[in-house]
């Protein structure tokens, strides 16, 4: 057994196969900065040692007995704001992908993924990164509807906390095309910079307004009056 750093990253399991979860736990049990500290087989399970344990990250698969795994991601995320959620899942679906997105899950991963990705995506949700957002303007049928979340904008509230740092210039016009439906590269050729700055932005943009998601952040800077929302019609 390899010895376990202190303060290393706690863990949450949550899965239907027992074979899975064994396996699973053997990938964490070599990562020297990661503890497994309970295993749950069904959502309620999952809830539960989730609230009473408060892990650093819970890793849940999408589809769960009695409680799925999404609604189990939205408690979570509403109850224990600063606990990052991996999903796993055995289809890669875009419906999936989209509820993943909504219920605030920091990853979303198929489980026949390298262990060296989950246990990276294990490590950006303990930080704070939500790195399911670069899966989502590469699927058009899931851009559609996190576009079509503006519709009713009473999903996502502007939230009790201030925004301590205001948004820069550059900040609100990238937010601004990323209402408007641009991906992160068209947003770097409309606005003549790289990709990778124009995700840069967007992680300020997420730590300045405390939300998890870029859906979120446009949902803000409307309701803020910063930007305008993308064109529906009349």
């Amino acid at each position: 057994m390899a010895d376990k750093t202190e303060r290393g990253i706690r863990v949450v399991l949550a899965d239907s196969s027992r074979l899975t979860a064994m396996g699973i736990g053997q990938v964490l049990e070599r990562e020297p900065d990661v503890e497994l500290v309970a295993t749950a087989s069904d959502g309620e399970e999952a809830v539960t040692k989730t609230l009473e344990l408060e892990p650093d990250v819970l890793v849940i698969e999408a589809d769960l007995a009695r409680i799925n795994g999404i609604k189990v991601t939205q408690r979570v995320r509403r109850e224990l704001p600063h606990v990052g959620v991996v999903v796993l899942t055995a289809k890669d679906e875009e419906q999936t992908l989209f509820e993943a997105i909504r219920a605030g899950a920091a990853a979303y991963l198929n489980k026949d993924c390298e262990p060296a990705e989950l246990v990276d995506a294990i490590r950006k949700a303990r930080a704070g990164q939500f790195i399911i957002n670069e899966k989502v303007f590469s699927r058009p049928a899931v851009a559609s509807k996190v576009l079509a979340e503006f519709r009713e904008l009473s999903v996502y509230g502007p939230g009790s906390s201030k925004v301590f740092a205001p948004l820069s210039p550059r900040e609100v016009q990238i937010l601004d095309n990323i209402a408007q439906g641009m991906t992160n590269k068209e947003v770097a050729y409309a606005l003549a910079i790289s990709e990778q700055t124009v995700k840069n932005h967007m992680s300020s943009i997420l730590r300045k307004l405390s939300v998890n998601d870029r859906t979120q952040a446009v949902v803000y800077a409307i309701r803020q009056g910063w930007i305008k929302g993308p064109e529906m019609g009349n």
